[in-house]
């Protein structure tokens, strides 16, 4: 473990990293994205519905920072202290998967906006795009490798910066806002009613998970915090001051450019609402802007991957080589695997379809375990009592929490649908090569009866998903 002395992130650096890791690739595809399966009253819906469910999960991750300080591994720690070595590796692995996954989609989506102008990027799919993208994943990689802290850092003032243009762009939508249009857009063109709002909601709600992953990113640093009593506000603030732009931007596009047109945008949709308001030159500025935000954005994704396997590996789950220091103390080992799967996924995404939504609705999936994994165990503690001696009422009260959040992220999985579960599966059953890699250097038995099971089950749902991809039944 880090030396506690060389604990240097501030409450700001660490609200910053929340902020950084949320604030990126979705936010600016929010308009299209959301208009292509629901009017502005189930976007509305959409957003009280994650944005309670996520306000809980953030209040369990608050409450276990201070109950269980001693865990400073954020995800994959809560997740092994309450379920066991296995579930606890799973954990740590889905989360890896999801942040090379979200690394993956803000490479496409700078690419993405390149294509606007250059017509060689084409979608982020391109030669062009994924050599470039290429570039760009190595030069960062050499960037961290000379100092987490120092990437912290930078990443901190990219933050900060990348809020002006998404600042911007809500004033100016604000002044242009059309109440008469917002009123069409309401129910998105379809008949209204209770199934047709219950339909859309359902629909949108994996893409509402993306733009959230990230709020653990205060936690999983929390090694690093000067006073562990951050770690649970940065997570707060940080929530609620995302959780008003997604609203902001989303439930204001739909007050500028009616449904089908809106749903039509290419990524990044954010530009071409601009562009309906003030011309040409707006989307040349959202443009520039997103190329800054999810560049700070895929730096932070970097930084959490690379922890989330140093951590595991000090605390024997992952092989111990992936808890190793450079003299700069990088976990340098994790940065390298870490590098090679998002290179592996960008060329994957020369033969998918949609590469890009692909890439966020598996960022989300693979991160749903994990969450609910954190969520099981801030409801277990509470039930438990442990940590909570006299201490009825917030007992209670964090109970009450613990079980909403836990059914929230139980609820997101299952409107995920059996694609992405099936997906995740493919990647969660093979990655089990490094928990057994790990087990076997401790010479302890690989897994107890249940974790058999569990294996068992994860290879069944690989295989299933295996075939269905080469008989066209299942597609990426």
């Amino acid at each position: 473990m880090s030396d506690p002395r060389d604990a240097t992130l501030s409450r700001g650096a660490l609200v910053a990293l929340v902020v950084g890791s949320m604030v990126g690739a979705g936010i600016f595809t929010l308009p299209a994205a959301f208009a292509r399966t629901t009017g502005a009253a189930g976007a509305f819906v959409a957003w009280c519905i994650a944005g309670f469910g996520m306000l809980m999960l953030a209040f369990v991750f608050q409450t276990l920072s201070r109950r269980k300080p001693e865990l400073d591994a954020g995800i994959y720690a809560y997740a092994r202290a309450g379920f066991g070595n296995y579930l606890g590796y799973l954990a740590a692995f889905g989360y890896w998967m999801a942040c090379c996954l979200a690394c993956l989609a803000c490479l496409m989506l700078i690419k993405a906006t390149l294509g606007q102008f250059v017509p060689a990027f084409g979608d982020g799919s391109t030669a062009l795009a994924i050599a470039t993208a290429s570039g760009m994943l190595w030069g960062v990689h050499a960037l961290v490798l000379r100092g987490v802290r120092q990437a912290a850092a930078l990443n901190t003032v990219a933050t900060w910066a990348k809020t002006v243009p998404i600042g911007i762009f809500i004033v100016v939508v604000v002044f242009a806002f059309r109440s008469e249009l917002f009123t069409l857009n309401l129910w998105g063109g379809e008949e209204p009613g209770v199934g047709t709002l219950a339909r859309q909601v359902r629909d949108t709600m994996l893409l509402t998970v993306f733009v959230f992953v990230g709020i653990e990113g205060a936690s999983v640093y929390s090694r690093y915090a000067k006073d562990r009593n951050d770690v649970g506000i940065a997570t707060v603030l940080g929530f609620l001051g995302v959780l008003c732009l997604l609203m902001l931007v989303t439930l204001l596009s739909y007050g500028i450019v009616p449904r089908a047109e809106l749903a039509a945008l290419p990524n990044p949709s954010m530009a071409g609402v601009m562009e309906a308001i003030v011309g040409p030159w707006g989307r040349v500025f959202i443009s520039l802007g997103l190329i800054l935000a999810v560049a700070g954005n895929y730096l932070s994704w970097t930084l959490l991957a690379a922890e989330v396997l140093h951590s595991a590996a000090q605390n024997d789950t992952m092989p111990s080589r992936l808890g190793t220091e450079n003299p700069q103390r990088v976990p340098h080992v994790a940065l390298w695997l870490t590098t090679l799967a998002i290179q592996l996924f960008l060329l994957v995404t020369w033969f998918a379809e949609q590469a890009f939504t692909l890439a966020l609705k598996m960022t989300s999936a693979m991160t749903l375990l994990p969450y609910l994994l954190v969520a099981a165990y801030g409801c277990k503690l509470a039930w438990s009592g442990e940590t909570y001696a006299g201490q009825t009422a917030a007992r209670s009260r964090d109970r009450l929490v613990g079980a909403l959040a836990t059914l929230y992220a139980a609820a997101m999985l299952l409107a995920g649908g059996a694609k992405f579960l099936l997906l995740a599966a493919l990647l969660y059953a093979p990655g089990t090569v490094l928990y057994a890699a790990a087990r076997r250097e401790q010479g302890v038995a690989l897994f107890g009866a249940r974790e058999r099971l569990l294996f068992i089950a994860l290879c069944v749902a690989a295989m299933a998903a295996l075939a269905a991809l080469l008989t066209g039944a299942l597609s990426i």
